[in-house]
């Protein structure tokens, strides 16, 4: 490869590289917080569901969870991560989550209660998703 040809694609790549750096320090700077902030505002504004307007087999796993168990799932009340970040954030091992049984599912299903607070018997708070926890709806009595 010729000088010319190298000098020119060397000035191109810092360019270029430059650019990319800029951009990404732009975007980093507007829309990290404004992640932060929606995230916040998002868990601060879930909907909400009454207990009464869940399905029976919720409603049922609500009950199994103020009495302790026994649950029948062995991953019921193992911590739940928060990594989609839709629920408040608090510390690690504050939220479980409980399998809410779906009829004719041959495996654990879609839908979870997920519970925060301690004892895990008297939650502070509750929020039930029917799609994997794409999204939370809290629970109300």
């Amino acid at each position: 490869m010729g000088q010319a040809v190298r000098s020119l694609l060397e000035q191109s790549l810092r360019k270029w590289g430059l650019a990319v750096l800029g951009t990404a320090a732009i975007a980093g700077a507007t829309l990290l917080p404004a992640e932060a902030s929606w995230a916040k505002r998002a868990a601060d504004e879930a909907p909400t569901v009454q207990l009464a307007a869940l399905p029976q087999e919720a409603q049922a796993t609500e009950r199994l969870i103020r009495a302790g168990g026994p649950f029948p799932y062995a991953k019921d009340g193992s911590t739940f991560g928060n990594r989609e970040r839709l629920l408040p954030r608090k510390p690690r091992g504050y939220y479980r989550e409980y399998t809410v049984k779906t009829p004719q599912a041959h495996d654990r299903g879609p839908r979870r209660i997920v519970c925060g607070g301690t004892p895990p018997t008297r939650p502070e708070a509750c929020y039930y998703t029917d799609d994997h926890y794409a999204s939370f709806r809290r629970i109300v009595q």
